[in-house]
Parts: C-alpha cells; structure tokens; sequence
C-alpha cells in the first residue's frame, strides 16, 4: 500500500532512520532513498539520484543537501558513494524538460535513476513524489531531512549538478556565470539573458516570464535617464 506525505509524530523523530527501520523489520530489504535537485532552474538538465545504504548504516551528519555546506557535502559524497550497496544518477535535460514539463521530467530522472541501480530496490522512500515503477513506496513530505536514504541521494543529485555548473556548463556557456549561480533566476542571471539571450541548454518554457519582466526593468531604466 502506497501512502503519500505521512509524517512520523514528534517523538518519533529520532534520528534520520525513522522510515528505515521499521521497515527492515517488516522484512524489507535494498530500500532505496530517491531525490532530484534543479527543478526550480532556468537553465541545465534536472538530476535524480538513488542510493541504497546497508541496513543500520548511520552516516554521521547527513541532512538536506540544502542545509549542508558545499564542504560538507563533498565530504559526505564520498563517504555515501564508498558505503553505499549501490547508488545511481540521471539525467534530463533542458529539452525534454520543455517537451513534458518539469514535473513529469524530475519523476522521469528518478524512475531512471532507480532503473540503473545495480541491486533491486525492495522498498522506495522518495523525497514528496511518486515514481512510475511498481514497486513498493512512501512519499515523505522533506523526506531530505527526515530519511537518511533520501538526504544521501539529495546529496548525490546536489553534488553531481554543482560539479556540471562548475565545470561542462560553465565553460561551455561562460557568459551566464552558470558556476556562481547554478542556473536559479538570480539578478545577475536574469540580466545576462537579457543581454545574451537563451542557450540551446536554457529551458525555454521557463523564461517568457523572466524575459517580461527584464524588458519592462529595461524599459524603465531607460524612462528614468531621459
């Protein structure tokens, strides 16, 4: 049975395996923690990942990717890969992303990161969604801050979406300043499509509001020099 959203009550909360475990005691084994990160972006592909931890495995300071340093999260990267029975990332990029949505394409990323795991997932604990595979599930609202299994694979989307800002996206597109602001609509992003235009990796179904609202900014700008 599949329920969707369901917090544990507070004195439950003990820990970030609090959906784990009783499920391993229900005989549920290989539970796969799913999450996505950039759906919220202007620009660059939207990234799922998957990971399986061994039973009883507590990784000390894991938490919503969000919530952790950029040092941190590196750090945890590697301790999540090294411990991990198996983990796995996907990709979907700007195109496919105008072509069905972003919400079909972060519930895509997931449903394929949890097919290129190595190992059979039993169980799935994903962060607030649903993934299209008949497997057993639980959709966690903050699921990345609740579940050890969803904040590592929120870690390992973060992690892997940083490093293509950071790296191929910023050298091929160095002009956006991708590195800095990792394709969220900041000023300094708004103003440089204005300037630029769109790339061939901008998600084209998310700007005709930005570029509105920079040609009325522009409009006034130039009103109040005249």
């Amino acid at each position: 049975m599949r329920e969707y959203g369901r917090k544990p009550r507070k004195r439950e909360r003990r820990g970030m395996l609090t959906y784990e475990r009783p499920l391993w005691e229900q005989g549920h084994r290989f539970i796969a923690g799913i999450d996505e990160v950039g759906r919220g972006c202007l620009f660059g592909d939207v990234v799922a990942a998957a990971v399986i931890l061994p039973e009883e495995l507590e990784l000390e300071g894991i938490n919503d990717s969000k919530k952790l340093s950029e040092k941190k999260r590196e750090k945890l990267y590697w301790e999540i890969t090294e411990a991990a029975l198996a983990w796995s990332v996907a990709r979907v990029d700007a195109a496919k992303i105008d072509e069905i949505n972003i919400k079909q394409a972060a519930r895509l990323a997931m449903k394929i990161s949890v097919e290129t795991l190595e190992v059979q997932p039993g169980y799935l604990l994903v962060d607030a969604e649903k993934v299209d595979l008949d497997i057993p599930q639980l959709a966690i609202i903050k699921g990345d801050a609740l579940s050890q299994s969803i904040a590592a694979a929120s870690i390992i989307a973060k992690v892997t979406r940083d490093r293509l800002c950071t790296g191929e996206w910023d050298a091929l597109y160095p002009e956006y300043g991708i590195a800095v602001h990792k394709g969220y609509a900041t000023k300094v992003h708004r103003e440089r499509l204005l300037e630029y235009g769109a790339s061939p990796l901008h998600r084209k179904s998310f700007l005709g509001k930005i570029f509105a609202e920079l040609e009325q900014m522009e409009l006034f700008e130039e009103e109040t020099t005249l």
